[in-house]
């Protein structure tokens, strides 16, 4: 049986909602997947745990069919970081490293040394009409008085102030075994309520029931995290509140990285620059960042790839 992955609830009768999530088994796999083509350092492991569970968290309150993506753009060593959820809760992750990152490097040591990195959060509707652009919001890396924000839950904690003006609070832990995260948040406000005026006790900050939740959730240790079960921590948290939970959901590791998707890609780069490549290398190689599968095309294949399907030999055309 597939293990219960997601876990949210509501606070009965207060305007604060929450997830827990913790990525056991199929985050195992999604590591061995990438091991099999060369491991990434212990600590862009860990900070690709944090954004799978954070990837998830925030696709559970989304009311749409399609891809959430979480991307880091680095000034560090890690150039660039990415986390996809689907609406069915199917991730996969992958990070682009050009220098050597310690096994305790900080996040801003990874991704912020120089001021520059940013958070990309991108809503890819799966009905998006072609030619359109989904729905991106963009976030630097440090805070409103521009200091640096040292840890992933603060960067996607200032994206909801900021983007949905949403309180929230996120405590997020990742190990090569589990990913993990909690989160708490405000209520959004429904369409009648925003035609009224903010009552003083609902504006960002104010709410003293989310300040209260939210303060029990900080108190949560990152080994609390990783280690104790849905149905203990939350207890442990919110014994004194009345929490209604929502059946629980699973999430897996999938790579969405298609053989026909590779092919009509290469179809693209034309003749002279498959053959290019064919001549230095022998064949070509396709390789997916995410999982790590190798596409490989030789002579024939990229003969057929570029010969019309009217002009290709059917099954009549090859018997004597």
């Amino acid at each position: 049986m597939a293990s219960q992955d997601l876990h949210r609830f509501l606070f009965d009768g207060l305007p604060v909602r929450g997830a827990l999530v913790r990525l056991t088994s199929c985050w195992r796999e999604a590591l061995d997947c990438r091991a099999e083509h060369g491991a990434y350092p212990q600590a862009v492991r860990a900070l690709l745990g944090e954004m799978a569970a954070a990837g998830v968290l925030m696709q559970a309150n989304l009311k749409f069919d399609g891809a959430l993506v979480l991307q880091l753009h680095g000034d560090g060593p890690v150039k660039l970081a990415v986390a996809e959820v689907r609406s069915d809760l199917r991730f996969r992750a992958t990070s682009q490293v050009i220098d050597d990152v310690a096994g305790q490097a900080t996040f801003e040591q990874m991704l912020n040394p120089g001021g520059g990195g940013r958070c990309a959060i991108t809503l890819d509707a799966s009905d998006r009409p072609q030619g359109t652009l989904p729905y991106q919001g963009v976030v630097p890396l440090y805070g409103d008085q521009r200091e640096p924000l040292g840890a992933l839950s603060e960067v996607i904690e200032h994206y909801m102030l900021q983007s949905e003006q949403l309180d929230t609070r996120l405590v997020l832990a990742a190990n090569d075994e589990v990913a993990a995260g909690l989160l708490v948040q405000s209520m959004p406000r429904t369409a009648s309520e925003d035609r009224e005026p903010f009552a003083e006790e609902q504006r960002i900050g104010n709410n003293e029931d989310f300040n209260r939740i939210a303060h029990l959730a900080a108190t949560l240790s990152r080994e609390e995290l990783l280690s104790l079960d849905a149905d203990t921590l939350l207890h442990r948290l919110f014994w004194q509140e009345k929490v209604l939970r929502f059946e629980p959901r699973s999430a897996r590791f999938a790579c969405s990285c298609d053989p026909v998707r590779v092919r009509q890609m290469l179809t693209g780069l034309g003749r002279e620059e498959l053959e290019a490549i064919l001549v230095e290398q022998g064949r070509i190689e396709v390789g997916c960042d995410f999982c790590g599968r190798q596409y490989y095309f030789g002579d024939d294949d990229v003969e057929e790839l570029l010969t019309p399907l009217d002009k290709q030999p059917g099954p009549s055309d090859t018997l004597h």
